[in-house]
Parts: structure tokens; sequence; C-alpha cells
């Protein structure tokens, strides 16, 4: 069995549709979304009906269930607060229920098991807890272990990094910079596909693994989108603030950093486009006569 996996879709249609095209032509049998659905973007209803319509077994991550009723913001950012408000007031009853059904984990052909965070005992905070540290992964692969499925991998998303971590003989190992990795039938191992919606790393392509269960390798597919038109549509919608807002010693720090990190030079590409797509809404809208019209009261 061929399994597609992927995470964080965040409501950005853009990088959601450019991955299933990606995915449609990769030969799977199965496609396992590990949750987050919605936040942060300004399409959820359409990447709802995207990824029922493909099918999907989706997971239920954390602003899933914010947006549906079943946890508080509390914890969340304030900009992600902001697009769980925005969504839930954006939704139908139908997606909002489908959002509330959604369930913590679920293991696919006692190959795998599925979570958003991390699997833990119980369930109990599973769609909340980072995988960000040795320690946690260890506990995450403990219960693994001790899962009733017999399953030796864990999938899971939230930190929004592409990870691929083996354990064999008490070894803990890092092999997220591999493309194809062989499983070991001797190893447990904790994959996390990355984001499809809001990768968090130098990389901003959107990103998912391919699990090959007979051939047991894992392989690593990112996939470029149209993230211009992405953050045009969630700054118009209001869920993320544009640079104007940003006050001047901040821009000037994030510059810094951006620069140190070398990173400056696509984000400034990014901005650029972002103003190209901006104009073009105007352009096509009318927008810029009636911004003119409301700055001089005419």
């Amino acid at each position: 069995m061929r399994i597609a996996i992927l995470s964080d879709v965040h409501a950005n249609l853009e990088a959601l549709r450019a991955t299933l095209r990606r995915i449609s032509v990769q030969g799977v049998d199965r496609i396992l979304c590990l949750g987050d659905l919605v936040g942060y973007n300004a399409d959820p209803a359409a990447c709802i009906a995207l990824l029922r319509e493909s099918g999907a077994i989706c997971i239920a991550g954390n602003h899933d269930r914010a947006v549906a009723g079943r946890i508080t913001t509390e914890g969340f950012s304030t900009v992600a607060a902001r697009g769980v408000a925005w969504t839930r007031r954006r939704l139908r009853g139908a997606d909002l229920d489908f959002l509330a059904g959604l369930p913590l984990q679920a293991t696919v052909e006692d190959r795998l098991v599925a979570v958003h965070g991390a699997l833990l005992p119980g369930g109990l905070g599973c769609d909340m807890t980072r995988l960000d540290n040795d320690d946690r992964r260890r506990a995450c692969l403990e219960a693994l272990l001790a899962h009733p499925s017999g399953a030796r991998i864990c999938a899971f998303g939230h930190t929004h990094h592409l990870g691929i971590f083996e354990l064999r003989d008490g070894v803990l190992r890092a092999r997220t910079a591999e493309d194809q990795v062989v499983l070991r039938e001797d190893a447990y191992y904790l994959i996390n596909p990355g984001s499809v919606g809001q990768p968090r790393s130098a990389d901003r392509r959107a990103s998912h693994l391919v699990l090959d269960t007979e051939r047991r390798v894992i392989t690593v597919h990112r996939t470029s989108y149209d993230e211009a038109t992405a953050l045009a549509k969630a700054q118009r919608a209001g869920l993320v603030p544009t640079p104007s807002a940003v006050p001047a010693p901040l821009r000037a720090a994030l510059k810094w950093g951006l620069r140190n990190l070398g990173l400056y030079g696509p984000a400034e590409r990014l901005v650029r486009a972002h103003r190209r797509e901006r104009e073009r809404h105007e352009a096509a809208t009318g927008g810029t006569v009636l911004s003119e019209r409301l700055r001089t009261g005419g």
C-alpha cells in the first residue's frame, strides 16, 4: 500500500491544490491528513471540501478542535486565536460538524498510528503536545511500543517541520536530511510530513510524505505553490498583519534577523510578489479608486 501523508493545511487552498495535484500522479492508495485543516488562512471551507472529495482520512488538529468548539484558544497566539474566531464565523454547520467529529488518532492497516501532536497514553493532550525534543519523542515511541496495533510507525504533525526519527537498539536517530528512507524491520519510526499550508523552515514549499508499506520506503516530496495569492487573501481577510502594520523598530529587527539567517532575499521576493498580486486585485475590482475616495472623503 502507498499512503500519501500530509498535515497542517491551515486553509491554504493554493498549497493544498498543488499538493493534491502532485499526489494524484504518485500512484497512492490512500491519503492521510494529520490535522489542522483550518486556521491562519482564508479558504477553510474549500480546503475541507477538497480533502473530503479526495477521500482522505483526517485526524483532528488543535485548530480544528478550537474552531469546532471542542477546546478553547487558551495558549494560542493572538494571530492563531484570531484565525479560529474568523473561521468559526464563516463555516457552515455541516463543516463545523465534520471538524467536531474528527478522531484524535487513527490506525491504518495496523501499520501506522496517526495523530496530530503526539501519541500519548490515554490520548489526553495528543492534539496539543509538540514532539520538538528527544525526551518527548522517546515518550511517544514508548507509547507506540505499547500500542495494541503492533504498528512500528507513528505519523504526527503540529510542529510544521518535516522530520523522520528512527529508534533502533535504544538509540534515537534523526534521518530528516534524507529524501528517501528505507525502513528497517527492527526499528520504530516517528514521521512528520511538515506542513502543506504554513511551512516554518527555510524551504517554503509545501511538503508531504509517501509511505510504501510493501517496499518499506518513505519518500519526501516538496511542492511549489502560489504563495503570494494565499498571503494576499489572508491579509485582505485581516488574518495576518500587512508589513506596514508592524512598528518600524520591529521591522528593522526582523530585517536584521532575516539577513543573518540568509532569508532576507526570499522574504523580499515574497513581499514584492504579494504587492503585485494586491495591485492586480485592486485593478480588477476598482479597489484603488475606492481607497482613494475613502482617503479623501469623496
